[in-house]
C-alpha cells in the first residue's frame, strides 16, 4: 500500500491515505494509453458531415440534348458531377465513428496515467471539498492555496457549488467520479481528488 497526505483547501496536511499499488504504482503503457485518447476521440465525433450526391441536387433529370450530331461531348444530366453545381461523386455522409474498448484495457489505461501522475507528484488528495459560496473568485482565491495549474477536479456531482463556482476559471473542469476518463487525466497537468471520491473509484478500478 501507498500512503500520501491528505490536505484541506487551505493545502495543509490533515490526515493519511493508503491507496493499493496495482492502480497507483501500474506500469507506464503508452501503446495502451494511446488507444484509450483514439477511442475517447471517435466516441466524441458526431458524424453528422455529409454532401449531396447526384440524386439529391436540385435540377432537371431531363437530357441537355441529343447523343450524337452535335459535336458536343454527350452529356445526360444537369447533375452531373463532371460540372459545377453538380453532386459530389465519393464524398463523406453521415456515420457513426464510435466503437467499444474493452473495459478491461480502458481501465488499465486509466491505471497507468493515474500512477504516472502520481509519481510525478500531479495528484493530490483533499478531505473536503465543499464550499461556502458559488462565487468564482472565492473558488479561484482558495485553489491558489495549491499553486498548481490546469486542473482537473474529480468529486461527486452532488457538489452542485463547486461544480458552479469552477465552469467558469479558465484551465479547470470538474467532473465526477464516474466521469474521469483517460483524456482528460492527460490534459490537465494536475488531479485533484476528493477523498470519498477516490474511494468510490477504487471500489470501481479493483472488481
Amino acid at each position: 500500500m501507498l500512503k500520501v497526505k491528505v490536505k484541506n483547501m487551505q493545502s495543509q496536511d490533515v490526515s493519511e491515505l493508503e491507496l493499493p499499488e496495482e492502480i497507483f504504482d501500474y506500469p507506464l503503457n503508452e501503446h495502451l494509453i494511446y488507444e484509450a485518447v483514439k477511442n475517447y476521440n471517435a466516441n466524441q465525433r458526431q458524424g453528422t458531415v455529409a454532401t449531396k450526391t447526384r440524386g439529391k441536387v436540385s435540377g432537371s433529370g431531363r437530357k441537355l440534348w441529343r447523343q450524337k450530331g452535335t459535336g458536343r461531348a454527350r452529356v445526360g444530366s444537369i447533375r452531373t458531377p463532371l460540372w459545377k453545381g453538380g453532386g459530389i461523386s465519393f464524398g463523406p455522409q453521415p456515420r457513426d465513428y464510435s466503437y467499444k474498448m474493452p473495459r478491461r484495457a480502458k481501465q488499465n489505461a486509466l491505471k497507468s496515467v493515474l500512477s504516472d501522475k502520481f509519481r510525478n507528484a500531479r495528484i493530490l488528495f483533499v478531505d473536503d471539498m465543499n464550499v461556502s459560496s458559488v462565487k468564482t473568485r472565492d473558488t479561484i482565491s482558495m485553489l491558489k492555496n495549491f499553486n498548481i495549474d490546469k486542473l482537473l477536479i474529480v468529486d461527486k456531482k452532488e457538489n452542485s457549488k463547486l461544480n458552479l463556482s469552477t465552469r467558469n476559471i479558465p484551465h479547470v473542469k470538474m467532473i465526477d467520479f464516474t466521469e474521469i476518463n483517460v483524456y482528460d487525466s492527460l490534459k490537465y497537468n494536475y488531479i485533484m481528488f476528493s477523498v470519498d471520491a477516490v474511494k468510490q473509484l477504487l471500489e470501481v478500478l479493483t472488481k
